[in-house]
């Protein structure tokens, strides 16, 4: 979300620094080949809005990305990676975040209060020269972006002692670039994939590029296998998770076969380590000797829910025919996950279907201006 997108633990990390220092089938496409190199990026130049600058620059590295993901360059392919990146950036590269400085100071006190490191303490460690020669509470104050976020803080665990040991996993900032792809999804991709760019640095400073971004972004939203015949529910995963759309799906004919009220919200099961019973395998549970599955079968395939392979196990094909047959009809296999988004960058009340929209919104426009070019 995509990770689910926009999620900013900032302080969660921070607050600790603080405290040491101071105390299916393929991806869409329809067998299409797509258009070729040269004229994939004419047309991604033509359909750039005026304001972007250096839009071949735009149209190559968005090409490129496909090309290096083996994807084709149809206008679904195209039209996507593009609607995705206008929503989430506006064709930024490294987008402002309005009032950045003053979400990330509030939610460092707010951290550190709740885990007992003093004001005094945080204060103290703020006042300390960064690697530039101003205190890390200027240069925080000054913050914009989240990559000027994250190289902060970078910066802060460089020169606290042990910072490497027992921070360099905790930076706060989980998305970036202009299709704010999360960091974490980018690192799984390069250790499946060889990255088609020397790399500079770290994975975390590609995605904070252009080229890095879109080819990330790419790869989160369109190079893998789901079941869908419609584009928006990959907008969906590309913010709640890989699937989620399709999890949804089964949650809902989970739910109506058992009677049961699920969290519409695609995780099959509870995070790792947790100790509970999930609402999901819950029910599944109570409809196993009705599916003809055992609990340790039922849970096993529940955890398929992150794979493309869920909707071949027993207990996804079971609950489909006895939900199927019980509604006297086939029940949708994807649907819009039900999930308020959470984050201190927020204004307002914020949904994955939202976003699902919107972005599909911008998908439908950008496929017909095409048409439009194509015809004229």
């Amino acid at each position: 979300m995509p990770p689910r997108s926009h999620v900013f633990p900032a302080a969660c990390a921070l607050a600790l620094a603080l405290c040491l220092a101071g105390c299916g089938t393929p991806a869409p496409g329809g067998g299409e080949a797509g258009f070729e190199p040269a004229n994939a990026r004419a047309l991604v130049a033509q359909l750039l809005p005026e304001r972007v600058s250096d839009r071949a620059g735009w149209a190559a590295d968005l090409t490129a990305a496909l090309v290096a993901l083996e994807l084709p360059a149809t206008p679904a392919h195209l039209c996507a990676v593009l609607a995705v990146t206008e929503q989430e950036s506006g064709y930024q590269v490294d987008p402002p975040v309005p009032g950045l400085a003053a979400i990330a100071r509030k939610e460092i006190d707010r951290r550190a209060e709740r885990i007992g490191v003093p004001a005094l303490a945080v204060r103290a460690a703020l006042a300390v020269a960064s690697s530039d020669g101003r205190s890390y509470a200027e240069r925080l104050e000054g913050v914009k972006t989240e990559r000027e976020l994250s190289e902060l803080y970078e910066d802060f665990v460089d020169r606290v002692p042990l910072g490497r040991s027992f921070l360099a996993e905790r930076n706060p900032v989980r998305t970036g670039g202009p299709m704010q792809v999360g960091v974490a999804f980018a690192e799984e991709q390069v250790r499946a994939q060889r990255y088609p760019y020397p790399l500079r640095g770290s994975v975390r400073h590609e995605v904070f590029t252009r080229r890095g971004g879109l080819y990330f972004g790419a790869a989160h939203l369109l190079a893998y296998r789901a079941p869908y015949a419609q584009m928006i529910y990959r907008f969906a995963d590309f913010n709640a998770g890989r699937w989620a759309s399709r999890n949804v799906a089964f949650q809902q004919a989970l739910a109506r076969l058992s009677g049961r009220t699920l969290v519409l919200d695609g995780d099959l099961l509870p995070p790792p380590g947790a100790n509970a019973v999930g609402q999901t395998e819950a029910a599944a549970l109570a409809l196993a000797g009705r599916l003809d599955l055992s609990p340790e079968a039922v849970r096993r395939q529940l955890a398929q829910g992150t794979a493309p392979d869920f909707e071949a196990s027993a207990l996804y094909r079971r609950v489909f025919e006895q939900a199927d047959a019980q509604a006297a009809r086939a029940l949708p296999r994807a649907l819009l996950p039900r999930i308020d988004l959470q984050s201190p960058k927020f204004t307002r009340k914020l949904s994955t279907e939202w976003f699902a929209r919107r972005v599909d919104e911008r998908y439908q426009r950008c496929l017909a201006r095409i048409e439009a070019l194509q015809a004229g």
